[in-house]
């Protein structure tokens, strides 16, 4: 597949550090769309919106944000990053996806997790106990569903179908299912083996954290009879394209730290993260995506050279970024970053056939 680049939001509903202004959850959803619009317009590939149950989030509904994305955007493939498949159904997960894919004309896809978030274990009556078993078997279903239809199916944790009929289908022959991984060996281990793209969340630390979650999935996948080497992969990781690269890292830095501080999914006072660590993770061997168009070519296909990735998914904006900020963000990603690596990419691809 050719190399993809796109991007993501949790949609959060964070004071803005500079001017101490906080979006109402109408401005966000309002903005989140626009995102999308303008994200297809510039060319790029991916479009997602993360899952959260929560006041500080507007993506408690993420497939309806991306059926509105849907009628805004003619292209941009349109993605949930992730669904929470572990508390959610996967009969309802299939017929709202399926219905952004026949509003899209085939342009949705799915990548599920276990969530990393656990708000909506409880809101949904689930015992965290069942964490990794729930998600084992709504997987099980979720990929059932998308192959077989009517369905007689059997699991422990949820009720059993018989000769169930469920709609709609796809609009194309399917519709692609990832899942996505934060680094758990056994998760990296499972996806293999059920030979499913994988994509790898990438929250802080070097460009090399994921050597061993991508060796593991392709030892297990070529163990389970699959092609290895052909199944996509993607980094899902921060990051912000300014026009320079200190201004990037000065945009950004005020309201990264102020999500990871408000919205980060630890408790208490969240993830402090002081300007000498944010500058080092921002340096050439670290994993977010910050800097000028040519530092982010740079450190995309440096991804792609040490990973073999198909994609890379880059979650702008986080923290109650003012939109006119992200918005050119997005736009220098499309214009600037993204015609550069794939034309990099396509042509290291036909150097090594």
């Amino acid at each position: 597949m050719p190399f993809e680049i796109g991007i993501m939001t949790f949609g959060e509903v964070t004071t803005d550090p500079r001017t101490g202004s906080t979006p109402s959850p109408r401005q966000r959803v309002r903005e989140t769309v626009e995102q999308a619009r303008v994200a297809d317009q510039v060319g790029l590939d991916v479009f997602g919106v993360g899952e959260h149950h929560r006041t500080d989030f507007v993506g408690s509904a993420p497939t309806v944000l991306l059926a509105a994305a849907a009628e805004h955007t003619e292209n941009i493939r349109l993605t949930s990053s992730v669904t929470v498949l572990s508390s959610d159904d996967p009969v309802r997960v299939w017929e709202q996806f399926a219905t952004i894919d026949q509003l899209s004309g085939g342009r949705a896809e799915i990548i599920a997790g276990r969530g990393s978030y656990s708000e909506s274990f409880p809101l949904f009556g689930y015992d965290l106990g069942d964490y990794a078993e729930l998600f084992r078997e709504k997987l099980d279903l979720l990929l059932a569903i998308r192959e077989q239809n009517p369905l007689t199916w059997q699991g422990r944790l949820r009720p059993s179908l018989v000769d169930a009929d469920i709609a709609p289908r796809a609009f194309g022959d399917t519709i692609p299912v990832w899942v996505g991984v934060g680094g758990s060996p056994a998760s990296a281990v499972s996806t293999g083996r059920l030979g499913l793209p994988m994509a790898m969340a990438l929250l802080l630390g070097p460009i090399t954290f994921h050597e061993r979650t991508l060796a593991l999935y392709r030892e297990a996948a070529a163990s389970a009879g699959h092609d290895a080497d052909a199944l996509p992969v993607s980094i899902n990781t921060h990051g912000y394209v300014g026009a320079t690269s200190q201004g990037a890292r000065d945009l950004m830095y005020p309201s990264f730290v102020q999500g990871m501080a408000e919205n980060n999914h630890q408790r208490g006072a969240g993830f402090p993260l002081s300007r000498p660590s944010f500058d080092a993770l921002s340096a050439p061997g670290a994993g977010l995506l910050v800097g000028s168009p040519q530092e982010v070519v740079d450190k995309l296909l440096a991804y792609h050279e040490l990973y073999g990735l198909d994609r890379a998914i880059v979650h702008m904006g986080f923290g109650g970024m003012a939109q006119k900020d992200h918005l050119e963000a997005i736009e220098r990603l499309g214009t600037e970053v993204a015609p550069v690596v794939r034309r990099e990419v396509a042509a290291a691809e036909r150097s090594a056939a």
